[in-house]
This record gives C-alpha cells, structure tokens and sequence, in this order.
C-alpha cells in the first residue's frame, strides 16, 4: 500500500529531513513512525500526502508511483487518505457537523449522502449526539474524535495520523488508538507518527524507528 525505496528529502536551506529511506507497508496494516522530534516523522507523512516532493528515491501508495503524478492528480491521491493531527484543525465559526462535512463537500457529495456518511462517523467515534455543537465546547479527547471523524468519513483507503495522542492524557490516549484499531480491522491502513514510546508499547505493533533522518530499526 505504502512503499519508499531510497527516499530522501533535501530542503533549499541544505536541511535534510530524511536520508535513504526505505520501507514497505502492506495493504490492512497497522504500523507506528517513531523517532525524536526532527527525527522525520511528519516529513514522511508530507511526502505520502504530496504536501512534499522526494529530493530522491521513489514513493508509490495504492500502487502508483508518486514522480508521476502532477498537479491536477493530488486531489484524487488525497480522497483517499485520512489525515489526524495533533492540534486537531478544527473550524470554530461552524459546527460539528458542517467541520466533518467539509471534505465530502469539496469532492462534490450530495447533501443527503454527505449527511449520511457525517452521521455514520460520528457514531464510530461515540459523538452522534453532538452534531450541532460548537466543536469549542468540546473536550481535548471529544474534538480529536472531531478530527478523526472528519478523516474517515469518506471511508478512505490510508489513515495517517500526526502525534494524535500529543496534547492527551493516558486514557484518552488509549481510547484515541482503540479507534485506530477498529478502523484497521475493518481494512484500513493505518500509519500512526508518536514519540509515545510507551504507548507503542502496549499497542505491540510493528514500529519504523527514524534518528535523525534515516531510518535505523523496523521491529
């Protein structure tokens, strides 16, 4: 599903984010991107989302080689990956229901199917009775259930998701990943970038491990 093979990533500035990294996530996995901050965790993200080019190297995801893809191209590659970040990107002037809504409005989803699929996410991540809220009244916990409702409502192939648990306590944390879980038992591929290292612990999953850019263990 996710393949890298030789990847590096060099800034203008001379900065080098990642350096000769190759890895393989198969189709339906679970895995966690673990490393020090400015280890190159979100870097490998950027680069699978094409928010970022490779300097060198070859990225393929579902099978299509991203050096091939132009512009107009991104916006099919990004329907079918979900995005969680840490500090949730939630919209304050609107509600619950309409932040969720907002990616199956922009690839042109009829209202009554887009409330369809709102309401069905909601009610995986346990918030089906807050559709109308401000997502302000919410707590930390409620508005990253927010985001990954949002992330996951078009029912994507690829869930990435950015130190999701960052700004949680352990139980939410715990909470927070059982989601993860749940949507790859059911197919999704799931890449989860945490320095959590306990947390990967107790989740006993496969773990790419980056220092300093290069990638150094793969357990």
């Amino acid at each position: 599903m996710i393949k890298f093979e030789h990847v590096s990533k060099k800034y203008a500035t001379g900065f080098e984010a990642i350096e000769d990294v190759s890895f393989a996530i198969a189709p339906g996995e679970l895995v966690f991107l673990t490393g020090h901050s400015g280890a190159g965790k979100s870097t490998v993200l950027k680069l699978i989302m094409l928010m970022e080019r490779a300097t060198t190297g070859s990225i393929n995801v579902a099978q299509k080689a991203l050096s091939a893809m132009g512009s107009k191209d991104i916006p099919l590659h990004r329907q079918q990956i979900g995005v969680v970040f840490q500090n949730h990107q939630l919209l304050f002037d609107r509600s619950v229901f309409d932040n969720i809504a907002l990616p199956l409005r922009i690839c042109g989803y009829e209202e009554k199917d887009a409330a369809r699929r709102v309401r069905a996410a909601l009610d995986k991540v346990g918030l089906l009775r807050r559709e109308k809220m401000n997502p302000r009244a919410l707590s930390a916990g409620e508005q990253q259930r927010i985001g990954i409702a949002r992330a996951i409502v078009h029912k994507p192939k690829i869930l990435l998701a950015d130190e999701p648990t960052g700004n949680l306590d352990p139980q939410l944390s715990a909470e927070v990943m059982t989601l993860f879980q749940q949507f790859n038992q059911v197919g999704t591929t799931v890449l989860v970038a945490s320095h959590d290292l306990n947390l990967i612990r107790r989740m006993n999953c496969r773990t790419l491990t980056l220092k300093q850019g290069r990638l150094v263990d793969d357990v």
